[in-house]
């Protein structure tokens, strides 16, 4: 809440040293991290084609913001400040946009009128519409009016244009998922590490993403009865020291941390807990099987990482409302469980039988592969704008 409050008191310092009066600017607004990594792929695109505009990004989150503040994707970057008119009036001000990009969820309707009455393009891209959210409800007249700024939206799916249809707009354009863009070009960057390889040594490999306890919980119950020809990869979602040495002291294997490992032993090992952050992509390359954490608690992550891949991706039971997940486990490239026995019972029949890991690993590549150009729709679309 600190980092809330105080980081916006600088936006307007911050504008007003980054952004001259001749500069021109395309802003670009994520709520948090998974938003901005959805942009990603437009701003990069954007870089390239409109190479003399300033690229200004804000966050609403500080968990966004403050991993992302020193990104060399961007040219400025800066908290957005809470949505007031004396706010809106300040930030435009110091910000001249010429265009403006939201993400997904982001509606915030004094910026929205100030930017229409200003006549500054504003497209809202990557966004998803359920019945129950307040739009299409007898009470929302409000906020429908704002989603009434934009010049253009850009949805994930068929689903959310016809119920922006039911309500009288119709400026939408289904484009998917820019986030598959971005995990796309994951494959062609270089994945490898050194200490990777060596660890895994040609053996069988699990690597459990951005975990939770609940997750951890059902992941050392299975590390420690599993076979001795398995390898583990966790990468706990938290990584305070009191709770990596906490999961550490649960398995009953020759486990290693990351920050206490020597290269030239590291094959011995049966368990590695990466206790950094920045390398988990890379180390889903590695992977013949993949758990993704949240699902049985704050929110699933990032399925996508892993899949790109084609690697079979286990999740918990909460993956409503992630489109990506509630798409591959209908196709059976994402496999839910319930708890500690249907995890053992998924992953055996994956042991057992190689070709099903390979054929459901498939169909996450496949899924990806035939659902992205997103970010191109909407790049043509820019063009029109400016």
């Amino acid at each position: 809440m600190k980092l809330f409050v105080v980081g916006r008191k600088e936006t307007n310092k911050i504008l007003s040293n980054s952004i001259s009066e001749n500069d021109h600017v395309i802003w670009m607004h994520a709520a948090s991290l998974g938003e901005f990594e959805q942009g990603l792929p437009i701003i990069e695109r954007l870089k390239t084609e409109y190479a003399t505009y300033k690229i200004l990004v804000t966050f609403f989150s500080p968990s966004g913001y403050e991993v992302k503040k020193n990104t060399s994707a961007a040219d400025v970057v800066t908290y957005l400040p809470i949505d007031t008119i004396g706010n809106v009036n300040n930030f435009l001000k110091y910000a001249k946009p010429k265009l403006a990009i939201f993400i997904k969820y982001e509606i915030w309707p004094n910026y929205l009128k100030a930017l229409k009455i200003k006549n500054i393009p504003t497209i809202l891209v990557s966004a998803i519409f359920k019945k129950e959210q307040i739009y299409f409800q007898a009470y929302g007249g409000f906020m429908r009016k704002s989603l009434g700024m934009f010049n253009h939206i850009f949805v994930q799916n068929e689903s959310s244009k016809q119920l922006l249809e039911s309500i009288k707009i119709t400026n939408a354009t289904i484009a998917g998922d820019t986030r598959l863009d971005r995990v796309s070009e994951i494959l062609e960057r270089d994945n490898s590490l050194a200490f990777m390889k060596t660890f895994k040594n040609d053996r069988p490999c699990l690597v459990a993403g951005s975990t939770w306890p609940e997750d951890e919980a059902i992941l050392v119950n299975y590390i420690n009865h599993a076979p001795k020809k398995f390898k583990f990869i966790i990468a706990p979602h938290t990584i305070r020291k009191d709770k990596i040495l906490g999961l550490n002291g649960s398995i009953n294997k020759n486990t290693v941390l990351y920050s206490k490992m020597d290269e030239n032993d590291i094959a011995d090992y049966d368990v590695l807990i990466i206790d950094t952050i920045g390398m988990l992509t890379k180390i889903y390359s590695y992977a013949d099987i993949a758990y993704v954490g949240g699902g049985f608690a704050t929110g699933l992550h990032n399925t996508l990482e892993p899949a790109v891949f084609g690697i079979p991706v286990i999740i918990g039971p909460n993956y409503n409302g992630f489109k990506e997940a509630e798409d591959l486990v209908t196709q059976k490239g994402i496999l839910p469980i319930q708890d500690k026995w249907s995890f053992g019972e998924v992953l055996k029949k994956l042991v057992d039988n190689p070709e099903l890991i390979k054929k459901t690993g498939k169909i996450n590549a496949s899924y990806i592969s035939k659902n992205k150009g997103a970010s191109v729709q909407i790049i043509d679309y820019v063009r029109t704008l400016l």
